[in-house]
C-alpha cells in the first residue's frame, strides 16, 4: 500500500474547511482545527485503549494524527455530568478555550458538530459502544448527531 501525503492533506484540508464553514468559523480554520482537537482528545481521555483502537481503525488518517497526538496511558476518570465533559473540553483547549468556545450551549453545539462530522467515517455502532462512557445528558445530542 502506497503512502499518498499529498492526498491526506487534501481530505483533511476539506474535511477542516466544511466545520469551520458548519461552526461559522470559515474564516478561523485554526479554531475549529483546535475544537476538533480538543474534543477528540476529551473523547480520547475516557475510552478504553480497546475502545480508542476500533475508533481509530474506521478514522481517515488525518483524522488519526489529530486523535494520537500526545496521547499517553493514563487511567481513565469517569465522568458523570456533562457539565465535567465541556470542563475538560475547555481545558484539553488550553489558553485558546476562552476564544475558541463561547458559553456551554455554545461549547455544546460545537461538540455536537464534531460528532456529526464524524459520522461520515465511524460506524453507528462503534459511537453507541464510544457513547457508553459519557454523560447520559451527552448521550442523546450525540445520538441525533448520528442518525441518518
Amino acid at each position: 500500500m502506497a503512502l499518498n501525503f499529498e492526498n491526506y492533506a487534501i481530505k483533511g484540508n476539506q474535511f477542516m474547511r466544511e466545520l469551520s464553514e458548519k461552526l461559522g468559523f470559515e474564516d478561523e480554520p485554526q479554531r475549529a482545527a483546535r475544537i476538533l482537537k480538543s474534543v477528540l482528545h476529551t473523547l480520547r481521555d475516557h475510552l478504553t485503549i480497546e475502545e480508542s483502537l476500533q475508533m481509530l481503525a474506521q478514522l481517515p488518517m488525518f483524522l488519526k494524527a489529530i486523535y494520537v497526538e500526545g496521547w499517553s496511558a493514563k487511567k481513565k476518570k469517569k465522568i458523570s455530568h456533562i457539565s465535567e465533559f465541556l470542563d475538560e473540553v475547555w481545558e484539553n483547549d488550553g489558553r485558546s478555550a476562552r476564544n475558541d468556545f463561547g458559553d456551554g450551549e455554545e461549547t455544546l453545539a460545537d461538540i455536537v458538530m464534531v460528532f456529526l462530522m464524524l459520522r461520515n467515517y465511524v460506524s453507528e455502532g462503534e459511537m453507541n459502544n464510544i457513547t457508553a462512557v459519557l454523560p447520559k445528558e451527552l448521550k442523546p445530542l450525540i445520538s441525533l448527531s448520528f442518525v441518518a
